[in-house]
């Protein structure tokens, strides 16, 4: 595992751990001015969602991740229900990324702008992410970027614009993330393999998985050459210096490579 706040002294909103059959990534999604929202912040809800989702998966390893994700949202959501205004539309929320190892399968699931790679014995990896969030945002790349020169009304209508995407979250024709409705977990990306048929599988933050689809510095089986040979913490590095180079503002970044998974399945 490695991770890396997007700046040096900054909260990193992301989260990472794993049992010994199963792996978890959470990306939080740090939203300006959410402090009369939320007195918690991003930081707390990701590592607590995290915690949950670990504690869920060692406790109840025959019910399936969406089931546990759903059970997460809930404890987290009921945690600061009373304190912070969970439903706005601007309140903590979360992207997800899941893995399992259970009864010769490698259960993954992934919600919001996460990524799983499936590292294959045969053949390219398997690439499985949720674009949904993706889509959405894309319309209003435009009007978010004239914003920034936009004089003296310009972070007003960034910050307009900003929750305008929000509200497009988890809702029918918008984009699905673990924020207060545990119904979200309904709306995952899962899917199951053989584990013989896998050699490893790697959880990506969206802060990581920009070396490929924003970066474009190399391809999925070149981030799978980077990890054997570097580990986690030689892809962050990578993506840190393209973002140097180009100006580009840096994101948290966090990885979980998980190998050997015959062993994770000798466990269970």
């Amino acid at each position: 595992m490695a991770t890396a706040a997007a700046h040096p002294g900054r909260v990193n909103e992301d989260f990472t751990g794993a049992l010994p059959t199963a792996a978890v990534l959470v990306d939080g999604a740090g939203i300006p001015d959410a402090d009369a929202i939320c007195r918690h912040g991003v930081a707390w809800y990701a590592s607590h969602l995290g915690g949950s989702l670990l504690g869920l998966l060692a406790r109840l390893p025959e019910q399936s991740l969406p089931a546990l994700l759903a059970e997460a949202i809930e404890q987290v959501t009921e945690a600061h229900r009373d304190t912070c205004d969970v439903a706005d539309p601007i309140s903590p929320s979360a992207a997800v990324a899941l893995l399992r190892v259970s009864g010769g399968l490698a259960e993954h699931l992934v919600l919001g702008d996460a990524v799983v790679l499936l590292d294959r014995v045969d053949g390219a990896p398997l690439v499985v992410s949720d674009p949904r969030e993706v889509v959405v945002a894309r319309s209003y790349e435009t009007a978010l970027r004239a914003t920034i020169d936009g004089g003296i009304d310009g972070g007003a209508e960034h910050r307009r614009l900003l929750r305008e995407l929000r509200a497009n979250r988890n809702r029918p024709g918008g984009f699905w993330v673990a924020k207060d409705d545990p119904r979200a977990a309904e709306e995952a990306v899962t899917g199951r393999s053989p584990v013989t048929e896998l050699s490893g599988a790697v959880l990506l933050s969206n802060g990581a998985s920009r070396i490929v689809d924003r970066l474009h510095l190399t391809d999925w089986p070149g981030v799978l050459t980077t990890l054997a040979a570097g580990g986690p913490a030689e892809v962050i590095d990578r993506v840190r210096r393209a973002e140097a180079r180009r100006a580009m503002a840096a994101d948290d970044a966090t990885i979980t490579h998980c190998t050997d998974l015959s062993e994770a399945l000798r466990r269970h």
